[in-house]
């Protein structure tokens, strides 16, 4: 079983500013994006029982060779490292248009993605792919059951109420959470293995896509503004008897018409 797990090297969580451009600043350190640990950790425990090979496709600065280093440390086959200074600045649309032409140039079987990036926060790149490379979509997926006969793969996807069972045919993209189980931490044996993995790096014409069709040039929206979220109000604090306390929660919620 091959599969791919697209990773995003991320600013440190708690460390994240935007340049003079209200962009992204993606020169401070990066890692793993945490939702890509959790599809990678089920792409790892697939294949370790089932057998196959784990292959990473990440876009973005030089900064994320260190967390795919890591990655493979984990267990991963081997990388792929989309990097050209072209690309900067890129939307989704933009984003969406790179791993495409890679996954065009890679085989697999399955290619899972994290339902979301801390930077980001959009959400729409698995589907946005699954829809131009015209894969069956899975999606919020909390167990990935791939078939014996390597035809169909099962997943159960999250809902309020519970889950539904979905079935589609392979290849297909499967867009996971947490609830996949909590990512590995890598051994010393998998750090030094990972010394000797591959790391194959593609710019964009190695890809063959025109630079100006990604980047901020070409980006379909942009950030206008950016502001600090307003300071809260100082709480409100009821010391009373219960009979008081509740007639002065009471009018607290009746004031702010919140009853």
């Amino acid at each position: 079983m091959r599969i791919l797990v697209l990773l995003k090297a991320v600013p440190v969580v708690g460390t994240e500013r935007l340049d003079d451009a209200l962009r992204t600043d993606r020169s401070v350190a990066l890692e793993a994006n945490g939702n890509d640990e959790y599809v990678l950790e089920a792409a790892l425990k697939l294949t370790e029982a089932h057998g196959g090979e784990v292959t990473l496709l990440s876009v973005g600065p030089p900064g994320a060779m260190d967390p795919l280093r890591k990655a493979l440390a984990m267990g991963a086959t081997r990388a792929v490292h989309v990097a050209d200074e072209a690309m900067r600045g890129s939307c989704y649309v933009g984003t969406a248009r790179v791993l495409e032409a890679a996954l065009r140039r890679l085989e697999y079987d399955l290619v899972f993605a994290g339902a979301d990036t801390s930077d980001g926060q959009g959400g729409v790149i698995a589907p946005a792919l699954a829809a131009r490379l015209g894969l069956p979509y899975l999606s919020y997926a909390s167990r990935i059951e791939p078939a014996p006969d390597g035809r169909t793969v099962t997943i159960r996807r999250l809902r309020p109420g519970g889950y539904d069972v979905l079935e589609a045919p392979m290849p297909a993209l499967v867009m996971g959470t947490q609830v996949l189980g909590e990512p590995r931490y890598p051994s010393l044996r998998g750090i030094m293995q990972a010394r000797n993995k591959e790391i194959r790096t593609w710019t964009l014409a190695d890809l063959g896509l025109d630079a100006r069709s990604v980047g901020a040039g070409a980006a379909t929206t942009r950030v206008l503004r950016a502001e600090p979220p307003a300071q809260r109000a100082g709480a409100t604090i009821i010391r009373e008897a219960p009979e008081t306390a509740v007639a002065q929660v009471i009018d607290l919620l009746a004031a702010r018409r919140l009853i």
